[in-house]
């Protein structure tokens, strides 16, 4: 018997279902180019390399950037504090000039030699300036040719003081003149010059922890927002190469920033301590070697001195402003000294004004331990050593070591960046 077996027709297709009207349609998914798995897990794999490695080296920049600003900062207060010194120097040597003008014929010896010394001193400071580096080397040249003529008015005063001769004290005015309006104004325009390069130096030492603040917090982000899209494609929470590179950022930024704000807080600190100091108590010894100046002229002349009494009250004021402007930086024993000076020199006025001219010279001119020239070198000793010791100071909270935390904050970066892009690799060989 056989068996017919008959097979059935084929069932249609089913059909689609039809698209229901206000349905929006469903996209499909890209299977080539950035837009697909593949091709995302490759460009944001590559985006988080990136970022990580820009993250470190911008550290490397930051620290090698304002270890040179430090540097800056530092060779900029030593070239300034060595101006005020060349100033102050010339200053003071007028100042031992015009007080030995006083006497008659011989000038005393030692007042002789601290002009000599003075002036040695100064001429000194401005060669060593000069060799430094470009910076004012055409004020510093004018500087040495004034300083020249000035000598030379000095010697024919002296010249004509030992003989008697009364031209003596116009060659001394008019070497005090040289002095003041050509010599010291020029020294002035390149200490300020120095302060504003100072200043701008700090600003760019300030100014690298924000950037590198801003770098990090971005590059943060997109490891963030990588993982959170590969965490969506690939249904796994974490990818181990983002974990390491996103923890490599976070300790560049807590290293990075820790030692960039430590840098910015230390040479703050040092700008608006010692350096502060430094400058104001160098400024009032220009000021008090002024003043000394001031107080021979008026005695040298007899009477018709009241202009330069006028500027002694006012360079007095002045360098007592400075001393005193801020307690916690400055000692408070120096404002006391030069206040024993300045009563000295009432003294001296009351004197002179009385009619004893000869005993106003002798009180000026006097070796008496209490009377004004022992209480001036008290006052110029103390200043000068407060300068030295505020330089010293400047130059040590100065001195930076941070260079080589750029290089291991680089390294970090350029091995976090490895780990991004490495730790997605399994990810992308699944849709080979």
């Amino acid at each position: 018997m056989t068996t017919t077996v008959v097979s059935s027709p084929p069932s249609p297709p089913h059909p689609a279902p039809p698209h229901q009207p206000g349905t929006p349609p469903v996209p499909a998914r890209p299977t080539s180019g950035w837009r697909s798995t593949p091709g995302g897990l490759r460009l944001w794999g590559a985006v988080a390399a990136v970022v990580t490695a820009l993250a470190g080296l911008l550290a490397l920049g930051a620290t090698t950037s304002q270890s040179a600003a430090v540097t800056g900062v530092r060779d900029s207060a030593a070239q300034l504090v060595g101006l005020q010194d060349a100033r102050n120097q010339l200053v003071a040597a007028d100042a031992a000039a015009t007080t030995a003008f006083l006497v008659g014929g011989l000038e005393p010896t030692d007042l002789r030699a601290s002009y000599d010394a003075a002036v040695d001193a100064g001429a000194h400071a401005l060669a060593q300036l000069a060799a430094s580096g470009p910076e004012g080397a055409d004020g510093l040249a004018e500087v040495s040719a004034d300083l020249t003529t000035y000598t030379g008015l000095v010697a024919q005063a002296r010249a004509n003081n030992r003989q008697g001769f009364p031209v003596g004290s116009a060659y001394l005015e008019e070497a005090s003149t040289v002095l003041r309006e050509d010599i010291v104004p020029t020294l002035d325009e390149l200490v300020a010059a120095e302060q504003q390069r100072v200043d701008d130096d700090l600003s760019s030492v300030r100014s690298a922890t924000p950037l590198l603040v801003a770098v990090v917090v971005l590059a943060l982000a997109v490891l963030v927002a990588v993982q959170v899209w590969v965490a969506r494609r690939t249904r796994r929470t974490f990818n181990a190469g983002l974990v390491a590179a996103t923890v490599a950022v976070l300790v560049i930024a807590v290293v990075g920033g820790s030692t960039l704000g430590g840098a910015a807080s230390r040479a703050s600190r040092a700008h608006d301590g010692p350096y502060a100091a430094t400058v104001a108590t160098s400024q009032a010894f220009a000021l008090v070697n002024d003043a000394r100046s001031m107080e021979a002229f008026t005695l040298i002349r007899r009477g018709s001195g009241a202009a330069y009494e006028e500027s002694f009250v006012a360079n007095v004021d002045q360098a007592r402003a400075a001393l005193a402007g801020d307690g916690s930086r400055l000692d408070a024993s120096l404002v006391d000294r030069l206040g024993a000076w300045a009563d000295a020199h009432e003294a001296v006025r009351d004197l002179d004004d009385g009619g004893d001219w000869d005993g106003a010279v002798a009180l000026v001119t006097s070796d008496d331990p209490t009377a004004s020239p022992a209480l001036f070198d008290d006052l110029s000793a103390s200043l000068t050593a407060a300068v030295d010791d505020g330089s010293t100071q400047v130059a040590d909270d100065l001195r930076t070591s941070s260079a080589w935390v750029g290089w291991l904050l680089a390294a970090l970066g350029v091995g976090g960046a490895v780990l991004a892009w490495t730790g997605l690799r399994a990810r992308r060989e699944e849709y080979r």
